[in-house]
């Protein structure tokens, strides 16, 4: 009996010792990678991150299933890069209000640092309490613009005219705005519509949550996959993968330097720290 309480005991700090570790041990495989690259400050900037207004996961017309929303670390990290580099920063949302976010992605083992600073930021939760609507957002006053993915963006930020309306005003304004997005978050940009009516997107290089790591997660109900619906409006389309695709990470800047878009929830930070680089070297 003593030595079978022993092998318990010992079964169940292994045990300990692995869900302690967890954190680092998907870190080191790839979730959250540490942006390494060179730094800079843009004071007198704007910034505006965009997100989805969509809670529920749930096959499209059912009404009933898990909270979703936006992944918390495809706003934190953006948020927290330009925060950091002197940029003023606003939240958007599709509709306004209280932007969703998935529970899962602010919790252990998940979370990020950035998530952790944004739960102990009262200013950074009353924009994400508080977001402007898409459609009343003045967009020319933005020298940034990033869009935010998350579950919740397959079934709204395509879907919304307002959104593709935004996107084409933010390019041809006069800030010449550097507009990008990670993951779910790029689903905003296939709508928009350049001076001849054709899509913005169409001929640039640009990246977006792969259909593997769609299927590799098993949710492949949500009404729109990026891959597929970024091939469909002609970008050219790009991609790293691993063992899974949860666990890779790229980042494009388009020909033009326009448009910067990342691959999924590891890609933030780059991502915004590229976008914030091309608007360094206008000079």
């Amino acid at each position: 009996m003593k030595k079978i309480l022993v092998g318990v005991g010992a079964l169940i700090g292994l045990a300990a010792i692995f869900f302690t570790a967890l954190p680092t041990l998907l870190h080191a495989a790839g979730l959250h990678p540490v942006y390494e690259g060179a730094s800079v400050d843009l004071p007198g900037k704007r910034a505006l991150i965009i997100t989805t207004s969509h809670s529920v996961l749930a096959a499209p017309g059912e009404t009933e299933g898990p909270e979703t929303g936006v992944m918390a670390s495809e706003f934190t990290h953006p948020y927290y890069s330009f925060i950091d580099a002197g940029i003023e920063v606003d939240m958007a949302s599709i509709q306004g209000g209280v932007i969703p976010i998935d529970p899962q992605t602010l919790s252990y083992p998940v979370a990020s640092p950035e998530d952790k600073r944004y739960l102990n930021d009262p200013i950074a939760q009353t924009k994400v309490q508080n977001s402007i609507a898409i459609a009343d957002v003045d967009i020319g006053q933005y020298d940034i613009v990033f869009i935010s993915g998350g579950w919740g963006a397959a079934y709204d930020l395509a879907q919304t005219p307002a959104m593709a309306e935004k996107v084409s005003e933010a390019f041809y304004g006069e800030r010449t705005a550097v507009i990008g997005g990670v993951c779910h978050g790029v689903l905003g940009l296939i709508n928009a519509r350049d001076e001849k009516g054709s899509t913005l997107i169409s001929g640039r290089r640009m990246t977006g949550v792969s259909d593997k790591q769609i299927r590799e997660l098993g949710i492949e109900m949500t009404p729109l996959h990026p891959e597929t619906e970024l091939r469909r409006a002609g970008a050219l389309y790009e991609s790293q993968t691993a063992f899974r695709d949860i666990f890779a990470t790229h980042v494009v800047v388009d020909d033009e330097q326009r448009f910067v878009t990342g691959q999924n929830q590891n890609s933030g930070l780059e991502t915004a720290h590229r976008m914030m680089q091309v608007i360094a070297d206008r000079g």
